[in-house]
C-alpha cells in the first residue's frame, strides 16, 4: 500500500466533473462490462476514445472534433456496424454598419444508427466541417453577411454547414442556408435567410425593424430561430453518443441576432441558442468617423453552433461572430452488463479499468469475493474562507482537504462505507462565533479504514480588530493531527497571530504572512504546497495565492471526467485539493490591488473600475481552490469564491470595501475514486 504525490500549477479553471456528478450516486445502476463468452467489440482507433454504460450495453466512443481517420483493425463479434453522429460547421453571424444582423445558423445535425463497416478496407475518412467566418464590418465591408459553415462527412453520410446570418442592409445578400443545415437569421430590415426545415436543420428567424430593431436568430437543430423580437437563436439537440445517457451533450444551436438600439450601451446580449450558440452584440454610440467594433461571440467549437450577429447604432462597425466547427462521433458495442465486481458510486470505464466515483457518501459493495489490484484516492473537504468587517482587511483563504492515494491493494469482500467530507462554511462578515468555529473546517473523507482530513478554515477578521478585545479568528489547522491543509491568516493579527498547520502527505500549512498590519489576507495550504503571503503594506496590494493542488494518478484521468484545471499539456485537468486564496481590501481611488488566485493559479490584472471589459480583474484558479475576493477603488466589494465541487478546494477569503464587509467562500466537498481491472 503506497501513497502517491504529484506536481502543481496551470493556466485557467474549468469545473466539468462530467459523468461523476450526473449519474446515480447510489450505485444501483452500476455495471461492469462482461466481454468474455458473450462477445467482443471492434478493435479500432481514431479520435478521442472513451467508454460508458448505457443500460445493459457497454459502448466505446470515438470523438472527432477535427478531420481524421477511423480505422478498424478487426471486427467485433457483437455487430458489424457503428452508430454515427454528424454535425456540420456552424454559420457565421452577419456583420453590420448601423443595424442589427442575423445570427448564424447551426450546422446540420444527424444521428444515424447501424452503419455498416468492415476491416477491409477498414479505413474511413472523417471530414469535420469548419465554422463559417463572421461577416466583416468596416468602411469597405459594411454589408457583409456571415459565411456558410462547411459540410461534415463520414461513412458515406453528409450534413451541410449552417447558413450565414444576413446583414440589415444586405439586399441580395440574404441567400438561404443550404439544404440540411439550419438557416441564418434575417437582418433587422431584410427577410431572414431561411434554411430548409427537416431532419437536419431548421429555419432562421426573421429580423424586426423596431422596438428595438433586432436581427433574427439563427436556426438550431432543435427549433427555428426566434422571431419574438429578441433575436434568440434556436436551441440545439441533445445526443448521448459521446459520453452516454448520464451526460447528454447539446449540439447545433443557432446564433443570436444583433441589436440596433440608439443610445444603448455596448454589450453582448446572451441570446445564443442552448448548445453553444454565439451571442449577438449591441454597439456603442459615436460619430461616423470613429470605428468602435463590438464583436459578437462565436459559436462553440466542436458543436457546430452558429455565431452571433453584429449589432450597432450611430453608424458604428460591428462584425459578426464566427460559427463553431462541427463534430463526428462514432460508437459501437463492446460488452454487455453482466455480473459486476462491485456496486457503488457512479461507474465508468477507462483504460481497461472500472472506476467508481463517489461524490456523496454511500456503500461500496463487492458483488462476490475480494477485488485484487485496486487503486483508490481520497480527498477531504476544503476549509471555508475567512470574512471581514466594513473597511477591514482581507480574509484568509481556506486550506484544502488532504489528498491520499493507495494501491495496488486487495479490497475485502465485505461492504465498505464511503464517507465524503463536506466543505467548510465560509465565514460571514463580522461573524465571531467562537464556540462553533469547527463548522468552518472541512469534513473528513474516509474509506477502507483510511482518512483524508478536512482543510482548516481561513483567518476571519470578525469586527474591527485594531484593538483588544480581538474578535477575529486565526487560520485553523486541518483535521486534528494536521492531516488537512491549514487556513491562511487574515490581514491583521487577531492575537495570537498565526495560520493553520498541515502535514505531509497531502497537507500543507497556510501562510501566516508578515507580522505587520495588512490589507491583504493570505493563502490557505494546498495538497501540493503551502499557501502564499499577500503583498503588503505598499500598493499594489494582492491577496496571497492558495497552495498548489495535486493531479490525480493516470488511472483516473478519464478525459470524459475532466475537472479541476491545472498545469500540463496535453491534459491539464484532473487537479484537486488547491488552497483557497486570500482576499484584499482597497481604499477609495486605489485601483491597483489584485485578488489572490486559488490553488497557485494565474493572478489577474489590477482592479480598475474604469478598465474596459476586455481587461478583466479576476485571477484564474487551479485545482478547485477558490479565488480571493477584492475590494475596489470604487467602494464595491467581492466575496471570496467557493472551492470547486468535489475537489476538496479551499474557499477564498473575503475582499471588503469601505461601506461594507464581505463573506468568505465555502470549501469544496471531498471525493473518493476506486478503480480495478475490467
Amino acid at each position: 500500500m503506497g501513497i502517491k504525490g504529484f506536481n502543481q500549477s496551470g493556466d485557467e479553471f474549468v469545473n466539468k466533473f462530467v459523468r461523476a456528478i450526473t449519474k446515480d450516486s447510489t450505485g444501483k445502476d452500476a455495471a461492469g462490462p462482461n466481454v468474455g463468452p458473450s462477445g467482443t467489440g471492434h478493435s479500432a482507433s481514431g479520435g478521442v476514445i472513451g467508454e460508458y454504460s448505457d443500460g445493459g450495453t457497454v459502448y466505446r466512443s470515438h470523438i472527432f472534433n477535427s478531420s481524421g481517420t477511423f480505422v478498424i483493425d478487426e471486427l467485433g463479434t457483437f455487430e458489424s456496424t457503428v452508430d454515427v453522429l454528424l454535425v456540420g460547421g456552424g454559420g457565421g453571424g452577419g456583420g453590420t454598419y448601423n443595424g442589427g444582423s442575423g445570427g448564424g445558423g447551426a450546422g446540420g445535425f444527424r444521428a444515424a444508427t447501424a452503419q455498416p463497416v468492415s476491416a477491409s478496407p477498414g479505413s474511413y475518412t472523417i471530414i469535420v466541417g469548419a465554422g463559417g467566418q463572421g461577416g466583416m464590418s468596416g468602411a469597405n465591408a459594411s454589408h457583409e453577411k456571415g459565411h456558410t459553415g462547411s459540410n461534415t462527412t463520414a461513412f458515406s453520410l453528409q450534413v451541410d454547414g449552417g447558413g450565414g446570418g444576413a446583414n440589415r442592409q444586405s439586399a441580395g445578400r440574404n441567400s438561404p442556408g443550404p439544404t440540411g443545415g439550419s438557416g441564418g437569421g434575417g437582418g433587422s430590415s431584410s427577410p431572414n435567410a431561411a434554411g430548409t426545415s427537416g431532419t437536419y436543420g431548421n429555419d432562421g428567424g426573421d429580423g424586426v425593424s423596431s422596438g428595438p430593431a433586432f436581427g433574427g436568430g439563427g436556426g438550431g437543430a432543435g427549433e427555428a430561430g426566434n422571431t419574438d423580437g429578441q433575436g434568440a437563436g434556436g436551441d440545439g439537440s441533445a445526443n448521448v453518443y459521446a459520453f452516454g445517457p448520464g451526460t447528454p451533450v447539446t449540439y447545433a444551436a443557432g446564433g443570436g441576432g444583433g441589436k440596433h438600439e440608439p443610445g444603448g450601451s455596448s454589450e453582448l446580449l446572451d441570446n445564443g441558442g442552448d448548445g453553444g450558440g454565439g451571442s449577438g452584440s449591441n454597439g456603442s454610440s459615436g460619430p461616423p468617423a470613429v470605428i468602435n467594433p463590438i464583436q459578437a461571440s462565436a459559436g462553440e467549437g466542436g458543436k457546430g453552433s452558429g455565431g452571433g450577429g453584429g449589432g450597432a447604432h450611430n453608424y458604428m462597425y460591428s462584425p459578426g461572430g464566427s460559427g463553431g466547427s462541427g463534430t463526428v462521433i462514432v460508437r459501437y458495442k463492446i460488452g454487455t452488463a453482466g455480473s459486476t465486481k462491485a456496486t457503488g458510486g457512479s461507474v465508468s470505464f477507462y483504460g481497461g479499468k472500472t472506476i467508481h466515483t463517489f461524490t456523496a457518501s454511500g456503500p461500496f459493495q463487492s458483488s462476490g469475493g475480494t477485488i485484487a489490484d485496486c487503486e483508490y484516492i481520497l480527498v477531504g473537504g476544503g476549509g471555508g474562507g475567512g470574512a471581514s468587517y466594513a473597511n477591514g482587511v482581507g480574509g484568509g483563504g481556506g486550506g484544502a482537504g488532504q489528498f491520499l492515494a493507495f494501491g495496488p491493494v486487495t479490497l475485502p469482500a465485505s461492504d465498505l462505507a464511503v464517507v465524503i467530507g463536506n466543505g467548510g462554511d465560509g465565514w460571514q462578515k463580522e461573524q465571531r462565533e467562537f464556540p462553533t468555529y469547527q463548522t468552518h473546517n472541512g469534513g473528513d473523507t474516509t474509506f477502507n479504514s483510511q482518512k483524508a482530513g478536512g482543510g482548516g478554515a481561513g483567518g476571519n477578521s470578525g469586527a474591527n480588530p485594531v484593538q483588544p478585545p480581538y474578535s477575529g479568528y486565526d487560520g485553523r489547522p486541518g483535521t486534528p493531527g494536521g492531516s488537512g491543509s491549514g487556513g491562511g491568516k487574515n490581514g491583521y493579527d487577531n492575537g495570537p497571530a498565526g495560520a493553520g498547520t498541515g502535514s505531509s502527505p497531502g497537507g500543507n500549512p497556510g501562510s501566516a504572512g508578515p507580522p505587520s498590519t495588512s490589507n491583504a489576507g493570505h493563502g490557505g495550504g494546498g495538497a501540493g504546497g503551502a499557501g502564499s503571503s499577500g503583498t503588503t503594506p505598499s500598493p499594489p496590494q494582492k491577496g496571497g495565492d492558495g497552495g498548489a493542488g495535486i493531479q490525480l494518478p493516470t488511472t483516473f484521468r478519464d478525459p470524459n471526467q475532466s475537472f479541476g484545471l491545472g498545469p500540463g499539456s496535453p491534459s491539464p485537468y484532473h487537479w484537486v485539493a488547491g488552497g483557497g486564496a486570500g482576499g484584499v481590501h482597497a481604499p477609495p481611488n486605489n485601483s491597483n490591488n489584485r485578488q489572490g488566485a486559488g490553488g497557485g493559479g494565474v493572478v489577474g490584472t489590477a482592479v480598475n473600475p474604469n478598465a474596459p471589459s476586455d481587461n478583466p480583474s479576476f485571477a484564474t484558479p487551479y485545482a478547485g481552490g477558490g479565488n480571493g475576493g477584492h475590494g475596489r477603488g470604487d467602494n464595491t466589494h467581492r466575496a471570496g469564491d467557493n472551492g470547486a465541487m468535489n475537489t476538496g478546494g479551499g474557499g477564498g477569503g473575503a475582499g471588503p470595501a469601505v461601506p461594507d464587509g464581505s463573506n468568505g467562500g465555502r470549501g469544496g466537498a471531498g471525493l473518493v475514486m476506486i478503480a480495478y481491472p475490467t
